[in-house]
């Protein structure tokens, strides 16, 4: 039996203030930086509750939202995180890594050295769900789990900034180490780790310039 439907209750605007939405949702999320540089101090549990609500109305494949959002505080857990990953981060820039992705990567100033995942107050792990398992013990594909998992963690990192927090989407590969530190479950498997916070009072990010739009949209159509 389907789930049934119900009216969207969709309001809509008029031209003008559609165009003063769009543009000021542009100009909040243009000053949106990846951020490596964090303040320790505390964010209310709250806070990061509500950003992980945020992200769960994320579109999926057949509604199956396949994520978990775990958030850890704990410092042990945190300190477990970074050993792991600058582990990982060392063979990396250390012989996986090609020339090139590391010329890439010189603009950054980043290396193996990883202390803002014990210095955010939080970091945000993601998780795809694979499958998942019935109470019967049976298992049940999920749809288009990369696709869903990024549309959620993008509406995150949204929900971050205009909540007047900073993230960073860092990817030490591989990441195998966060489904055993963590507990996760098999049919979970790590997609990225997010630390959430502040910026240190000092912060500094690299002078960047996003691609203006004729760069990246093109239309067909339109007069």
């Amino acid at each position: 039996m389907g789930r049934g439907f119900r009216p969207l209750g969709h309001q809509r605007l008029e031209p003008e203030e559609m165009l003063r939405r769009a543009v000021e949702f542009h100009q909040v999320m243009d000053r949106r930086r990846s951020v490596r540089h964090f303040s320790s101090d505390p964010v209310p549990p709250e806070v990061m509750h509500e950003l992980v609500r945020v992200a769960g109305t994320a579109p999926s494949g057949a509604h199956k939202q396949p994520w978990t959002f775990c958030l850890v505080s704990d410092p042990v857990l945190k300190r477990k995180i970074r050993e792991a990953a600058e582990e990982e981060e060392y063979t990396n820039y250390h012989g996986r890594m090609s020339e090139e992705w590391l010329k890439d990567l010189q603009a950054f100033g980043t290396d193996h050295h990883k202390p803002f995942l014990e210095t955010a107050p939080y970091l945000v792990v993601v998780f795809k769900r694979v499958y998942e398992v019935m109470p019967d013990g049976t298992k049940r594909n999920n749809y288009y789990v990369n696709e869903s998992v990024g549309l959620a963690t993008g509406m995150l990192l949204a929900a971050a900034h205009l909540a007047g927090l900073v993230t960073l989407t860092h990817t030490p590969s591989p990441m195998n180490f966060l489904t055993e530190v963590l507990g996760r479950p098999a049919n979970e498997r790590p997609f990225l780790l997010i630390p959430i916070g502040y910026p240190a009072t000092d912060c500094q990010v690299p002078d960047l310039e996003r691609k203006p739009l004729d760069q990246i949209l093109v239309t067909y159509g339109e007069d």
